[in-house]
């Protein structure tokens, strides 16, 4: 299993950013897939998830109506559109194989909200 996390950066709040998720070694189409995300100090947050059934979609309460996680299946890739962007959303973003019992993840992308 390869996971490559792309697309983090420094954000002003109320900003934009598109994460990404390039996954390989694995049946894509047939895995749900999650982000989740660690903040300075702090443990791993589940932020949302994907099934491979039918992409429905959850999320953290927080972040629903600012954050959708979509799938292209063709591209084998995994994405996070994250609007309005807040401080407390700073952290690093990892994406997941989100399996019943294994749960790997990539390296992670850095995303910083700040004025």
């Amino acid at each position: 299993v390869q996971l490559v996390e792309s697309g983090g950066g420094l954000v002003q709040p109320g900003g934009s950013l598109r994460l990404s998720c390039a996954a390989s070694g694995f049946t894509f189409s047939s895995s749900d897939m999650a982000w989740v995300r660690q903040a300075p100090g702090k443990g791993l947050e589940w932020v949302s998830t994907i099934t491979a059934i039918d992409s429905s979609t959850t999320y953290k309460p927080s972040v629903e109506g600012r954050f959708t996680i979509s799938r292209d299946n063709a591209k084998n890739t995994l994405y996070l559109q994250m609007n309005s962007l807040q401080p407390e959303d700073t952290a690093v973003y990892y994406c997941v194989k989100w399996g019943p019992r294994e749960r790997p993840r990539g390296q992670g992308t850095q995303v910083t909200v700040s004025s």
